[in-house]
């Protein structure tokens, strides 16, 4: 294998391709990029056994087609240091020879390991198959990723639930995360081509590998399941994921439905003064406790080491003509659903000790939950 690449084009792509690569294992291989030149082509393959990653890019000068493996992390750590306009030429005669790399005068030799044993995990059948516009996709990820479980006995909440439902007489696809403290649950018109999909949990560092590549483009990205696997295809890049096998529970069940105390209040306002109030405590959980009455709201916080904080917001900022209510939430969990909201919080309460809905009035296809806690 013999090419020649831009330093912008093969960093780029080593970029998507090495964070799937994990920094710590016991097989050797699995800390290696798969390089396959062809004419005018590098297709670039890395694995953890649970996600594998294939990116192909145009505009390499290859002179002797083939395949090698390196080290991710060090060939992506070479060519980010290497100037922005060098040509790089990477070149393996093949068998046990070390793979060469030149880029102006500098040149190192890399261990490269047989390509034999880099394993695959693309092949398998994928039977639904349908698109999304990439900023739905996004919006479906980002609203419900926070929510993610990171308890590791609890493995089956430790992703996101793919699934297609009903809602108000027409079929939806589904964004849902929880770890038992906090739902979000977000959807979107079903597409072409989803339905019948079985219902699919994603792993959480799918979620986030799939949030990174999904940034950089605004086409659409098709996705294709099975019962066990995932693949994303944007653009030139496809990511295939194993899925998580577990029972997501039925999260309905816990959605409050009767909830009528219904408070509005202007997201950035409540939100600057969930962290200032919050700010007193150095407890992990910080507690923020809401005292609610009409058209007004009180915010308080306190520590037994640092004192105690509140603060009033009233006017055109609150919205509320129920019966006074007092209840409490953990400061970083109204901080991370506040945060995908838009210009306006909508709380549904049924009392101080109950879930709690909490929604963006504006845009109702995303509903979240919040379970409060003693203040």
């Amino acid at each position: 294998m013999k090419f020649i690449v831009d330093r912008a084009i093969l960093l780029k792509a080593l970029a998507h391709v090495q964070s799937v690569v994990e920094r710590r294992n016991t097989i050797p291989i699995l800390a290696n990029v798969l390089l396959d030149a062809k004419e005018g082509t590098l297709s670039l393959t890395a694995t953890d056994m649970e996600i594998a990653i294939v990116e192909e890019v145009a505009g390499v000068a290859v002179t002797r087609p083939g395949r090698s493996t390196a080290p991710a992390a060090t060939l992506y750590d070479i060519v980010r240091k290497l100037p922005d306009s060098a040509k790089i030429e990477l070149d393996h005669p093949g068998g046990d020879a070390p793979l060469v790399l030149r880029a102006g005068r500098f040149v190192t030799s890399i261990l490269a390991l047989p390509v034999e044993d880099f394993p695959s995990m693309t092949e398998g059948k994928l039977p639904t198959r349908f698109s999304l516009p990439a900023n739905l996709l996004r919006g479906l990820i980002d609203r419900t990723k926070f929510a993610i479980s990171t308890e590791e006995t609890r493995y089956y909440l430790n992703g996101i639930y793919l699934h297609v439902a009903e809602s108000d007489g027409a079929h939806v696809l589904r964004a849902a995360a929880t770890d038992g403290h906090r739902l979000a649950r977000v959807e979107e018109p079903m597409p072409e081509g989803a339905a019948g999909m079985a219902g699919v949990i994603v792993p959480r560092k799918t979620v986030g590998e799939v949030r990174k590549l999904a940034e950089d483009t605004q086409d659409e990205i098709e996705i294709r399941l099975s019962e066990t696997k995932v693949q994303f295809r944007i653009g030139t890049i496809v990511l295939t994921s194993k899925l998580i096998d577990g029972t997501f529970p039925d999260y309905e069940r816990v959605i409050p439905r009767g909830n009528d105390r219904i408070l509005r209040v202007n997201k950035k306002e409540f939100a600057e003064a969930v962290a200032r109030v919050a700010a007193i405590s150095n407890e992990k959980s910080r507690p923020v406790k809401l005292s609610i009455d009409r058209n007004h709201l009180r915010l308080e916080a306190s520590s037994a080491e640092q004192g105690s904080a509140q603060e009033e917001l009233d006017g055109g900022n609150v919205e509320y003509s129920a019966g006074p209510l007092e209840i409490g939430f953990q400061a970083r969990y109204l901080a991370d659903i506040t945060e995908q909201i838009g210009d306006k919080v909508e709380f549904r309460f049924s009392d101080g000790s109950a879930p709690t809905v909490v929604m963006d009035a504006a845009r109702p296809e995303a509903l979240y939950v919040l379970m409060p806690m003693r203040v």
